[in-house]
């Protein structure tokens, strides 16, 4: 840690971690707004799938827009630029209107939130290359501000449903407070000069190794997804838990899901990873359907936070075992990472689909078949690391 005695650094520290609790606030936002727009505006299920689903586009097309634009006008122009768009997708949502507007609206924020993260990861690891504390402890404040945005929310709204306005308006704070940090923000080597691509490898398409992990991934991702997006609306329309307490299912869920990354990676360090990849994949399972099926309260709490835990070292684990693709053929991470990324597109359209004309219980019970699918595709990655002897120990 002896770059902290640099106060440019710290200073750059202190800016991308601050940035990147904002950044866990505006994804968990969406969820958890998401059933007050609906009610206010008069929204149908299946247009709610497609503005979350768009939040995911928006994030994706974020990793490489964001990835590429820093070369034409320079690295902290580009992040201003997307960043921006934090406060100005919420201004959309606040005016309301057309709901076009809205969909926009959501678009937006992936924008903002995928470049955030592209910018982040690779300011931090520039502070202290391959230091695993300083990036778990990046991806710890975007837990932090993921738990903590339901809790605001419920605050606000528990006496009074029309208040999530008055968080809309938070957001819209927090984005203009997140481009002052990125304004403030010291950056290295602004100019990004333009790598040569060489003689790029597409032998990884020969790889079975390859289309396990994107399987692996597409799917873990439409659950994940599919439960982040729905989960707040499918409690308190089917009125299983009370208002208040949908909303704080969010923060117990990501509580459990930063608990469950910081347990894995000490576990990963004294146990053959393929194992715990297997032990969460059940996991996964199991408790997707207890948090499903169950009709008391404490029995779905239970399943939320076991849900959590378990889905919380699945993606890090599986891309793990993706390293030997990742370092021999270098464009398979960015294949990886498009292809899998799809689940997180397209499920919670698929959710909206099924609840617009069967109604949110059998909207969310899609997600049975996904997990039970991961599940398969975990057993067969466990099969394949376990019969070529790859990634066993950490």
């Amino acid at each position: 840690m002896d770059f902290l005695k640099d106060t440019r650094k710290k200073k750059q520290l202190l800016c991308s971690y601050g940035v990147f609790i904002m950044n866990g606030m505006l994804a968990l936002s969406i969820g958890s707004l998401l059933p007050f727009i609906r009610d206010e505006r008069g929204l149908d299920y299946a247009f709610c799938g497609m503005i979350v689903s768009l939040h995911s586009v928006g994030n994706l097309v974020a990793s490489f827009v964001a990835g590429m634009l820093p070369i034409a006008i320079g690295k902290k122009k580009s992040i201003l630029f997307f960043n921006a768009f934090f406060a100005f997708s919420y201004l959309l949502i606040i005016m309301g209107g057309n709901k076009w507007f809205l969909a926009l609206a959501f678009f937006l924020t992936g924008l903002a939130r995928g470049a955030t993260s592209n910018f982040c990861n690779t300011a931090i690891n520039g502070l202290a290359p391959g230091s695993a504390g300083l990036i778990n402890g990046l991806h710890a404040m975007f837990s932090v501000g993921a738990f903590t945005f339901p809790i605001l929310l419920t605050v606000l709204t528990n006496t009074n449903a029309e208040n999530w306005i008055y968080a809309a308006y938070f957001m819209l704070a927090m984005g203009i407070l997140s481009w002052i940090l990125y304004f403030i923000h010291p950056i290295d080597q602004d100019k990004v000069e333009k790598k040569q691509s060489g003689n790029a490898n597409m032998a990884f398409f020969k790889e079975p190794l390859f289309y396990i992990c994107v399987l692996t991934l597409f799917f873990y991702l439409c659950a994940e997804q599919g439960v982040i997006g729905w989960m707040i609306t499918y409690f308190k329309d089917t009125n299983l838990l009370p208002e208040s307490m949908s909303q704080i299912t969010a923060s117990v869920l990501w509580v459990m899901i930063l608990a469950g990354r910081l347990l894995t990676a000490w576990l990963s360090t004294r146990y053959r990873k393929e194992n715990l990849l297997v032990m969460m994949g059940i996991g996964l399972v199991g408790f997707f359907f207890l948090l499903l099926f169950s009709r008391s309260t404490p029995l779905i709490i239970l399943g939320i936070m076991g849900f959590g835990f378990s889905m919380a070292g699945i993606y890090p684990t599986t891309v793990s075992f993706s390293g030997l693709i990742i370092e021999k053929y270098p464009l398979a991470w960015s294949y990886i990472l498009t292809l899998a990324s799809f689940g997180s597109i397209l499920m919670p359209s698929v959710i909206g689909k099924i609840a617009e004309t069967a109604g949110i219980y059998y909207g969310m019970s899609s997600i049975v078949a996904v997990v039970i699918i991961d599940l398969l595709f975990v057993l067969i990655l466990y099969r394949y690391i376990r019969k070529h002897n790859r990634g066993s120990e950490s």
